[in-house]
């Protein structure tokens, strides 16, 4: 699915208009409709209370064509205006005008704080003061409005976007957003849901399709492109009967220091849980009998150095080398590690403390390899690209150093991002419980064993990072958020493939009755 900016969804818009010969007054009776069915499919008819509050533009006019619907079908609605200006839409004023027509109860025209109303907690509320064509803060009493819809315990359901949150933009007023229980959004879901500063405003949301152009939401390039099982599934490689282990690459993994070789351990196992056919593993001296005796599956080749890397030493190619999991900065190392960058001809997955030692030393910057995976967690990613004053500050800074250096940055989080050449591409699975030590060495090593058999550091970037939290969700349905452990996620990594064509089961006969 593909993530829009404001600007192209009121392209979107005009276009439908256009192409399907409607009004914007149509698309917004499309939109009122299907909300409406959305509300009446769990109501059933319920006379629960529903409080709409509207604002004086096209999102005012989506909640009036909802309470509309809602008032001729029997509901008990009360839509509430936000008078705090005398500028309104067109379609807000022919809406406004219909409500009138189906109701003895006008909508209530609120112009200060002494027009709130009394809500009960099991009511409803409906917010559609504001949507995504927000270009300034809410102020003055319809911010204390906010601020009072925010502090009943009713249900909370947002039209498109929380009013006071923008599409793609950073948020001015943390306390002028509503807090949705939930967020029935236009065709496509907004790139403020996915982000950790607002994404806190939009728990839960669904996309509804009104109907616009396909043509233009097909070949518009979009802001960002959202990766689920429909896209994950189209990535996946079959093997062959005749394949054999070498067909699927030979992964050097190094990494690990006295005390963490656990690191270095957890990115080998996941290089061949995802599928590499060899891995060899570069570390420490004091490594070897542990690594040996925990992964029979690997090679390891040991540094002479009982405690730190200080010289990679190979005799052999490797498809793909993935450096940096818990091998520490001391100065030895970032030798080491700038002698690997300046020699070697394979893709390369940088990790952890390879990045630190990039970072420590801007000379390193110029010999990273083209195509290059980076995977910083947020301390590393701003000692990469230095400090941001909010999430969109910090996206431009990564996708620019992505652009300069020509690499494949992921941004882990809980919408965990992959920024490379300008593009955008938003992961959907995953949990808290991944949220734990050593989950990004497995990310690394899982990255690293796509790209050893032959996926392309972009996809396997972005398929990568889809598995792994595919995987921490199958984890965590068995144990809970809290007791989930790496090596969880490893083991559950061949049910994350699995998972991806595996059939939804229908509704049982008991619950069709």
């Amino acid at each position: 699915m593909k993530v829009f900016s404001a600007e192209q969804m009121y392209e979107a818009d005009s276009c439908t208009a256009e192409k399907q010969n409607i009004s914007s007054l149509d698309l917004m009776e499309r939109a009122g409709n299907q909300i409406f069915n959305w509300l009446d499919q769990r109501m059933q008819g319920a006379q629960v209370p529903i409080h709409i509050f509207c604002g004086i533009g096209n999102n005012g006019g989506d909640g009036l064509v909802l309470g509309r619907i809602l008032i001729e079908h029997g509901y008990k609605v009360i839509t509430y205006v936000a008078n705090f200006t005398d500028k309104r839409s067109k379609c807000f004023l022919t809406n406004y005008d219909r409500i009138k027509k189906v109701s003895r109860n006008w909508p209530v025209l609120m112009k200060g704080e002494e027009d709130f109303p009394e809500i009960h907690p099991d009511d409803i509320i409906i917010d559609a003061l504001f949507g995504i064509g927000l270009n300034r803060p809410p102020e003055g009493w319809v911010k204390k409005l906010i601020q009072y819809l925010n502090a009943q315990k009713s249900f909370r359901l947002a039209i498109d976007i929380p009013s006071g949150l923008y599409a793609n933009k950073a948020i001015e007023d943390r306390e002028a957003v509503i807090l949705a229980n939930h967020t029935l959004t236009f065709q496509v879901p907004k790139l403020a849901f996915f982000l950790p500063e607002t994404g806190m405003y939009v728990p839960f949301y669904e996309a509804l399709d009104i109907g616009l152009d396909q043509e233009y939401l097909h070949t518009v390039e979009p802001l960002a492109q959202l990766i689920s099982k429909q896209e994950a599934k189209l990535f996946y490689k079959q093997r062959k009967k005749y394949d054999h282990k070498g067909m699927y690459g030979h992964s050097l993994i190094i990494g690990g220091s006295y005390g963490k070789i656990g690191a270095v351990l957890l990115a080998a196992t996941s290089a061949l849980r995802s599928g590499g056919g060899l891995v060899t593993i570069f570390a420490p001296k004091c490594g070897y009998t542990a690594l040996q005796t925990a992964l029979p599956e690997a090679m390891v080749i040991s540094d002479d150095n009982p405690d730190v890397i200080t010289q990679i030493d190979i005799d052999f190619q490797p498809t793909v080398v993935c450096v940096g999991m818990g091998m520490g900065t001391d100065k030895t190392t970032v030798e080491s590690l700038e002698k690997l960058l300046t020699e070697t001809k394979s893709p390369m997955m940088i990790d952890a403390d390879a990045l630190n030692c990039i970072a420590a030393h801007a000379d390193l910057l110029k010999l990273i390899p083209e195509n290059s995976v980076l995977t910083p967690h947020p301390g590393e990613l701003e000692r990469l690209v230095g400090s941001w004053t909010d999430d969109y500050d910090k996206l431009e800074k990564a996708t620019k150093f992505s652009k300069d250096h020509k690499v494949i940055i992921i941004i882990k989080g809980a919408n965990t991002i992959t920024l490379f050449e300008g593009k955008m591409y938003i992961n959907t699975t995953g949990n808290p419980g991944m949220a734990t030590a050593g989950s990004g060495d497995v990310l690394a090593g899982v990255i690293a064993g796509l790209m050893s058999q032959g996926y392309d550091p972009l996809l396997a970037s972005i398929f990568g990072v889809y598995l792994h939290g595919s995987a921490g969700n199958i984890a965590s349905s068995k144990m809970g958020y809290e007791a989930m452990i790496a090596t969880d996620i490893i083991s559950d990594l061949g049910n994350s493939f699995l998972e991806l064509f595996r059939q939804e089961q229908p509704p049982s006969e008991e619950k069709n009755q």
